[in-house]
């Protein structure tokens, strides 16, 4: 059924989630009842106890702990899949055969494939599909997007980023086990600055990259490199490193008349320099930092506005990935998790020196 007869004649998104954890604490989970038109009825964690848990601190109706049963409960409209990257195709393409429309936590998955399995499946059901690339709906970014669109910085000449973070000190465990996450941080903190280069600037395209390990224990890269350039031609360079002692975040937009920086990741205020000076402006986050995202997604499927983080978008952020991943571990196209012994990357890192 297409998704507007759906949601036709309705005021209100149900939801239900798969995988209520930790980032549904705060960072979402809140979103889904404080949104205009928005009410959360159901959640799922296969430890049914710790669901029910949740459901009773943040007032749900209804726990399970089978991902089917919430997928087929005829009053969750639509279904927000929030654990780790290797189950979410799997459970999308049960949501896309139930005829509902599904959230996806960000990786969107663990490489392209299955990126694109995802989108094609929800086409082919004529359901909207989205990703949680929150900060397209952050103030922060949306402030950065105007000085853009109003010309502030001249004709914009350069792109560059850097995040670097103590990761190597301690970090879960399956963000960093390629089976589960798809890669190392790069794929979970990454992706969120490609994305938000992605929706700035349009698809990126030309990219070139790099990975290694050369700090950390496990298999996994922990630091990337690449360049690109913007569906306008204008170059970029970013780069990762997860086994820095030193924490760094900045986006810096280079123009004619001013550049801008700005951090990804924190509060830090924006930066607006040129020859007349520096100006700073404060956008803070807000306390559960997705709901801006949920909400254009209830607006979208209410007809009432359109998200702009959807499969497509998030597909392309997963080629990009992969494109500078491909080298370190012999390729994206395959199931190259089945066997680390075989990544190019990793055996270069166990025989480099301490």
């Amino acid at each position: 059924m297409p998704v507007s007869a759906h949601f036709s004649g309705r005021s209100l998104v149900r939801w239900g989630i798969i995988g209520c954890g930790d980032v549904t604490e705060v960072k979402s989970g809140p979103g889904f009842r404080k949104a205009d038109g928005s009410a959360l009825v159901a959640v799922m964690r296969r430890n049914g106890a710790l669901a029910a848990d949740y459901a009773r601190r943040h007032g749900v109706a209804r726990s399970y702990d089978n991902a089917a049963e919430l997928i087929a409960d005829p009053e969750v409209d639509a279904v927000y899949i929030a654990t780790p990257p290797d189950s979410h195709a799997d459970y999308a393409l049960q949501v896309a055969a139930a005829g509902k429309p599904a959230y996806v936590e960000k990786p969107m998955a663990r490489h392209t494939p299955e990126c694109e399995r995802m989108v094609r499946a929800f086409a082919a059901a004529e359901l909207p599909l989205f990703v949680a690339y929150y900060r397209r709906r952050l103030p922060r970014i949306l402030l950065v997007e105007e000085f853009l669109r109003q010309g502030a910085l001249g004709r914009v000449t350069g792109i560059s980023y850097r995040q670097a973070a103590p990761f190597h000190r301690g970090a879960a465990i399956w963000r960093v086990d390629a089976t589960v996450a798809g890669a190392g941080h790069f794929l979970d903190v990454g992706s969120h600055t490609l994305d938000v280069l992605d929706y700035l600037f349009g698809p990126l395209g030309d990219v070139a990259g790099q990975a290694a390990n050369l700090g950390s224990s496990y298999d996994v890269e922990d630091t990337v490199a690449l360049s690109f350039r913007t569906a306008s031609g204008v170059p970029g360079a970013a780069s990762w490193d997860f086994a820095s002692a030193v924490a760094h975040d900045a986006v810096t937009i280079a123009g004619t008349e001013a550049q801008l920086i700005f951090s990804v990741f924190g509060n830090d205020a924006i930066r607006l320099e040129s020859a007349d000076g520096v100006k700073t402006f404060e956008r803070p986050n807000p306390p559960h930092v997705a709901q801006p995202l949920i909400q254009s997604i209830v607006d979208d499927l209410l007809g009432r506005g359109v998200c702009p983080s959807t499969g497509v978008s998030a597909c392309r952020t997963s080629r990009v990935m992969d494109a500078a991943l491909s080298a370190y571990y012999g390729g994206r196209e395959h199931a190259f998790w089945l066997d680390p012994t075989r990544w190019p990357g990793r055996r270069v890192a166990a025989s480099a020196p301490a």
